[in-house]
C-alpha cells in the first residue's frame, strides 16, 4: 500500500504576497550589514597608528643613543704615564702635567668620605691664586659613576660662594673632571669663609678723553652756553650678580678642548 502523502508546508503570506513586511526586513538587514562593516573599518583604522608608532620608535632610538653613550669614567679616563685620554688620544696640556699628577679630581676627594662628602666645602687650586676673598661650593647632592673602578668620576651638586657672594640656589658643578680640586678641613670651615666686605670706592664720574670733551666744549659754544663746567663721563649702571668664574659662556663651552 502507498504511504500517505505527507501534507505541505506553512507558508508565510508576506513571502507569497510581496507585502511591505518583507521588504522592511531585507532593508533592515541590509542596514545593519553596513553598519557592521562601517564599524570594521573604523576599528582597522584606529589599530593603524603610524605617528603613534614613529614616536615609539624615535624613543626606543633616544634610548639606545643614551644607552651606548660613553660614562664619565670613559670619556675623562687618562693615562698618568703618557698624561693622555685613551678615548680621544688627545694629550694633557703642559701646563697641566704638574697638577694632573700632584692634585685630585673632585670626586677622587669625595670617596673617600662617607656620604661623598654631603655639607662639606671645596674649592680650587686657581681660585685660592688668584682671589683673595673666599670662592668655595658647598655640597648639596653627588651622583658618583658606580661604572668607574674607584667611584672616582661622576657629577656633583652645591651652592656656590665666588668672591664672598653666595648664590641662592644649588646647581650643578661644572669642570668635575678637573685636577686642580682641594678640600677644606672642617676645623678651618669657619676661618676660610670669614669675610668682611670691603665697601666699593670707586670714581663715579671720569673726565672725558681730550678729542670727546673739545668737541663737547665745541657744542656749548656753538648753542650759545658760557658754562665752564668741566664735562665728565658718568660710570654708575646698573648692578649686576656677581661674576660666576666656572661657568663659561655657552660658545667657550663647546669650544672644543680637552678637560683638564
Amino acid at each position: 500500500m502507498a504511504s500517505p502523502a505527507s501534507p505541505p508546508l506553512p507558508v508565510a503570506p508576506d513571502a507569497l504576497s510581496g507585502t511591505p513586511g518583507a521588504s522592511g526586513g531585507a532593508a533592515g538587514l541590509a542596514a545593519a550589514s553596513g553598519r557592521s562593516a562601517a564599524a570594521g573599518a573604523a576599528m582597522a583604522r584606529k589599530k593603524v597608528r603610524p605617528r603613534l608608532i614613529a614616536e615609539l620608535a624615535r624613543r626606543v632610538r633616544a634610548l639606545r643613543e643614551q644607552r651606548e653613550r660613553p660614562r664619565d669614567s670613559q670619556r675623562y679616563a687618562l693615562d698618568y704615564e703618557t698624561l693622555t685620554r685613551p678615548p680621544s688620544g688627545r694629550r694633557l696640556p703642559a701646563r697641566a702635567w704638574s697638577d694632573a699628577r700632584r692634585e685630585s679630581r673632585l670626586l677622587q676627594l669625595l670617596g673617600r668620605l662617607p656620604l661623598f662628602g654631603l655639607g662639606r666645602l671645596v674649592t680650587r687650586k686657581s681660585w685660592l691664586w688668584q682671589h683673595d676673598e673666599p670662592c668655595y661650593w658647598r655640597l648639596t647632592r653627588v651622583r658618583p659613576d658606580y661604572t668607574a673602578q674607584n667611584l672616582d668620576h661622576g657629577k656633583a651638586w652645591g651652592i656656590l660662594t665666588f668672591k664672598g657672594r653666595t648664590e641662592s640656589e644649588a646647581r650643578e658643578i661644572e669642570q668635575v673632571m678637573y685636577h686642580d680640586w682641594r678640600l677644606v678641613p672642617k676645623h678651618e670651615e669657619a676661618a676660610f669663609t670669614a669675610f668682611t666686605p670691603v665697601p666699593e670706592d670707586t670714581p663715579r664720574s671720569v673726565p672725558y678723553p681730550p678729542l670727546l670733551r673739545a668737541m663737547i666744549l665745541a657744542e656749548r659754544q656753538k648753542n650759545g652756553d658760557s658754562s665752564t663746567e668741566e664735562p665728565m663721563l658718568n660710570l654708575e649702571r646698573a648692578g649686576i650678580g656677581p661674576w660666576d668664574y666656572p661657568a663659561k659662556q655657552k660658545a667657550k663651552r663647546k669650544a672644543k678642548g680637552t678637560p683638564v
